[in-house]
């Protein structure tokens, strides 16, 4: 095998640890600030059942819309801005584009417009941007961020004016995109945009299942690094994917397709429930979530801990915030919680290598 195959990208993992009661926790603000999300899975040892009021959190998640062909000028309308952008909870994300070859459009709840542009479109808009910090030698890609809340671009004034002209006029951009806002209540505004364009309605799909006899390793709230009583970080993140593709941990004599085994130390779990959750997500579903898995070990419970591991979309021009996101070789964009009896967490974030540092 060549050695340029055998080498593996590499990513940037940072881990923290905390509780959920310690005043200073920051696990409501990484949640809320990571904007995109596909996929969510979670996983609780020791439980073979869906407990009824997780069930209902879940059913709860905002629908989203798949608008198809959509001019990227209708973001800067003037009653789109006043009725969805800068009340917040609005997300909108450009489908199918690739963040390493094509233009991709972002809308963050915070009332930012991200750009990610080809050099060519970059040009032919003229609207002031930086180099992505993801060029080579010679700068082929630009990020133009917009905030749509500042005064300077309020309806009438010249940036406005200029910024308008550029995106629907110079160089009418149109893309599929992604919408979800977080409160469900019927807006005029959003019903009157869609019913001028081809879109569809979703609800995010969700699974479970039930895991007999799997090995689990072996986690304590106080060995975040892994150094004595719990398994290292890497290794717990990696055995969550194992569990999320269903490979197999064991190493079985038979077994031609894995020889993965689960890291120590690890015991043996008679029976674990594995549910996923995929769609376009908002951060403020999965902190209602979060919440109700909190409140899972208010009664005795078998399992000392639970997980929680939230996706981001691999082709996001953004992961954390307004923090500039790269595909490169792997496309990481996540972070997952484990969560402790005693209300104790560890949080991993994770992206790629070229990403900048997760919050």
């Amino acid at each position: 095998m060549s050695p340029e195959l055998e080498k593996f990208p590499r990513n940037v993992l940072v881990c923290e640890k905390s509780n959920f009661l310690n005043e200073k926790s920051r696990h409501d603000i990484h949640v809320s600030k990571h904007n995109f999300n596909y996929k969510i899975s979670v996983l609780i040892p020791e439980c073979r059942i869906l407990p009824a009021n997780i069930s209902s959190v879940i059913n709860s998640f905002s629908p989203y819309y798949l608008v198809r062909n959509l001019p990227v000028y209708e973001l800067l309308e003037e009653t789109f801005l006043e009725s969805l952008v800068k009340k917040g909870n609005f997300y909108a994300l450009s489908y199918s584009t690739k963040i390493d070859e094509d233009n991709s459009i972002a809308l963050l709840s915070s009332g930012q417009l991200i750009l990610s542009l080809d050099k060519d479109t970059y040009e032919q808009l003229g609207l002031e941007g930086r180099p992505s910090q993801y060029n080579h030698k010679k700068a082929m890609r630009f990020v133009v961020t917009l905030d749509l809340t500042d005064k300077s671009l309020t309806p009438g004034t010249k940036r406005y004016q200029r910024v308008l002209s550029s995106i629907k006029d110079r160089l009418p951009l149109r893309y599929d995109f992604l919408f979800t806002k977080c409160n469900t209540d019927e807006d005029k505004t959003l019903c009157k945009l869609l019913s001028q364009y081809s879109y569809e309605e979703h609800k995010p799909a969700f699974t479970h299942h039930t895991l007999k006899n799997i090995p689990c390793p072996t986690l304590h709230p106080s060995d975040i690094q892994g150094k004595t009583l719990s398994c290292d970080p890497h290794h717990f993140l990696e055995w969550l994917g194992a569990v999320n593709l269903d490979i197999s941990c064991e190493n079985a004599a038979d077994s031609f397709l894995s020889t993965y085994v689960c890291p120590e130390p690890k015991s043996s779990v008679s029976q674990a429930l594995l549910c996923t959750v995929t769609g376009f997500i908002s951060p403020e579903n999965v902190f209602v979530l979060l919440q109700e898995l909190r409140q899972y070990f208010d009664e005795p419970k078998f399992t000392p801990w639970i997980s929680l591991t939230v996706h981001g979309f691999m082709d996001s021009p953004v992961s954390w915030g307004a923090t500039e996101h790269g595909f490169l070789k792997g496309g990481e964009n996540f972070y997952n919680f484990v969560c402790f009896k005693n209300q104790d967490y560890w949080l991993h974030m994770a992206v790629g290598a070229q990403d900048g540092c997760p919050p």
